[in-house]
């Protein structure tokens, strides 16, 4: 089992979590030609984040991914398991390779020598993939307060470019890899600095025109903004970091 851990303790599953698992001779070629990071710095104890993008750079689906002996499980979002599953296979065409959901279950604790710290922030903290257990409380709302977007809700399908989804400052994308899909777009994106808008965080609880998804009992919502009308937007330091330094071409 991928970053191998003792059972797991109480309240720590992510029920709304899915793991897939690639398994085939030719499973890291496959993806290192459709996914935003490069596989080569994927293993058991290095986890990375990463998107499957539409040919015009914009995000269809975001995940994980673990490395698990020569396969490769992709730790996603439950609701869209299926259908990237589903997208998967229609680029798999004659490869010898298999796509199919697990009985895994996606762990996390903000606290903790359990797994591995979240390859996106530290600050999010720890992750593991064991069996399903107890569901855990607190996630979203740890994720949201230090500025970090995922999933469809969020990101929305396929109409947010990928480095508009902080990608690059939350390590989900390698610019030295090589082609994918969506290459061309997010690499210009990045030499030329020009990410204009970014998903950030907002303190409400009412949706304005620029919100994608209001959790209401949170107080929060994630918005799509211009970077030069963040607002009252939650600035995390890396977000901070992002805006006033330009990217390196």
């Amino acid at each position: 089992m991928t970053n191998a851990t003792p059972a797991t303790g109480p309240a720590t599953w992510l029920a709304d979590r899915a793991v897939l698992r690639i398994a085939g001779d030719e499973t890291r070629a496959f993806l290192q030609g459709l996914v935003t990071q490069d596989l080569g710095v994927v293993t058991p104890d290095t986890p990375a984040w990463a998107a499957l993008l539409s040919a015009q750079g914009k995000a269809l689906f975001d995940f994980l991914l673990w490395a698990e002996g020569d396969d490769i499980l992709i730790d996603c979002e439950g609701e869209v398991a299926d259908a990237l599953a589903k997208r998967l296979t229609l680029y798999r065409l004659r490869r010898a390779i298999t796509i199919e959901r697990t009985e895994l279950g996606v762990h996390w604790s903000p606290v903790g020598e359990q797994g591995v710290a979240d390859p996106r922030l530290a600050a999010l903290g720890r992750r593991w993939l064991a069996a399903p257990g107890d569901a855990a409380h607190g996630w979203t709302e740890h994720r949201l307060r230090h500025g970090v977007t995922e999933g469809r809700a969020e990101l929305g399908d396929g109409q947010t470019l990928w480095l508009e989804c902080n990608a690059r400052e939350l390590h989900g994308v390698s610019f030295t890899k090589g082609c994918y899909v969506g290459q061309e777009n997010t690499a210009r994106m990045n030499y030329r600095s020009t990410v204009n808008r970014r998903l950030v965080v907002v303190p409400t609880d009412v949706a304005g025109p620029r919100t994608r998804v209001v959790y209401s009992e949170l107080g929060l919502a994630v918005e799509h903004r211009r970077v030069d009308d963040l607002g009252e937007a939650l600035r995390p330091d890396w977000l901070v970091a992002a805006l006033v330094e330009p990217a390196e071409g």
